[in-house]
């Protein structure tokens, strides 16, 4: 329930209105993220305890646990967080433009493309430019599949079910593609774009974090804004339009948003699947359906999500270290397969 707010002048009063329930949730989830955040190299062999964190931290601490903690598990807890904060946000984009629950980067072709381009990357020419471009050749597969996606799917504009039912077959051409590079390339890249294909969060770095921060930096605040153009649009294009609203633009705008976050996102920890699908619907029935808060929260609970997945992969299996994708797909793919159940008679 929303609580009303006046802000009295002598000549006027302004009034708004707040909705107090999704606004501490969504600040919970945030302070369970800032705490997993500093909690997450505690996990692990050795376990680390907060204090011992804390003092590797501010440098007073034991010199082997410093390495362990500060260069090993920090960056890699850094990383999944922020991963999974822009795979969850672009998720919960592409649900709230094409007004379909099963959309996310992964299953309509996004992630599709920007694998492609990064195992091309890495096959071909990361030896010889680096990694630090690996994010931009993500994102540029990202966006070509994005483009073919959007060019297929227009006609006189973009329906949301056509954006959905041509993404998932370009997203199986562009598996198809991947798997045709790798046959193509030496063991040894191979092998490097395999573990990346799988959604791995091993050997996070700090690097990592400094490719991926800028992205997030840049397209977050800029979501955050349109969050009041999304809750338009999900009253549907002719309801959308009569009120004043350029929906084709603001769509390409959206889509081009989510494509950046989840191309970014995916060069660095790789496909790592079902996050931008899962965490939108979580943070719906925690926050409602508003965007102003849907958003937030479907970031924090995606990192979250990646997050966790990592603890799992790196301890539950000691001392082998399984991909975190492979865990968020366990759970993913069933909640896909609900989710087909559950709105067949929409399709």
């Amino acid at each position: 329930m929303g609580r009303q707010f006046n802000i009295r002048s002598k000549k006027n009063t302004i009034s708004f209105q707040i909705d107090v329930k999704p606004l501490i949730i969504t600040f919970l989830l945030m302070a369970l993220t800032v705490s997993a955040l500093f909690s997450g190299p505690g996990f692990g062999d050795p376990f680390f305890s907060p204090v011992e964190i804390g003092q590797s931290v501010f440098g007073i601490g034991n010199v082997g646990n410093e390495f362990i903690i500060n260069t090993l598990r920090f960056p890699r807890s850094a990383v999944s967080l922020l991963a999974g904060f822009c795979l969850g946000i672009a998720g919960a984009i592409l649900q709230g433009i094409v007004r379909n629950p099963l959309a996310s980067p992964d299953i309509i072709g996004i992630t599709g493309g920007a694998a492609v381009a990064a195992v091309s990357y890495i096959s071909f020419f990361q030896d010889t430019f680096g990694i630090q471009w690996l994010p931009f050749a993500a994102i540029a597969g990202a966006l070509l599949a994005s483009l073919l996606i959007y060019v297929i799917s227009w006609n006189e504009g973009v329906t949301p079910i056509r954006l959905v039912l041509i993404g998932i077959g370009i997203s199986a051409a562009m598996q198809a593609g991947t798997m045709l590079i790798l046959t193509m390339v030496p063991d040894y890249s191979a092998s490097q774009a395999y573990i990346w294909m799988t959604g791995s969060i091993y050997g996070a770095s700090w690097e990592g974090l400094r490719l991926l921060l800028p992205w997030a930096l840049l397209i977050v605040p800029l979501i955050i804004m349109y969050s009041a153009i999304l809750n338009v649009q999900e009253l549907g294009d002719d309801t959308s339009a009569g009120l004043g609203l350029s929906v084709q633009k603001h769509r390409l705008v959206l889509l081009l948003s989510s494509v950046v976050l989840a191309g970014a996102a995916v060069s660095i920890v790789g496909t790592i699947g079902f996050v931008g699908l899962v965490a939108p619907h979580i943070a719906r029935l925690l926050v409602g359906r508003s965007f102003s808060y849907l958003l937030p929260s479907a970031g924090f609970i995606g990192g979250l999500i990646v997050f966790l997945a990592d603890i799992v992969a790196r301890t539950a299996f000691y001392p082998s270290d399984i991909p975190a994708g492979i865990f968020t797909a366990g759970v993913g793919a069933p909640f896909f397969i609900f989710l087909l159940i559950k709105h067949r008679n929409k399709f």
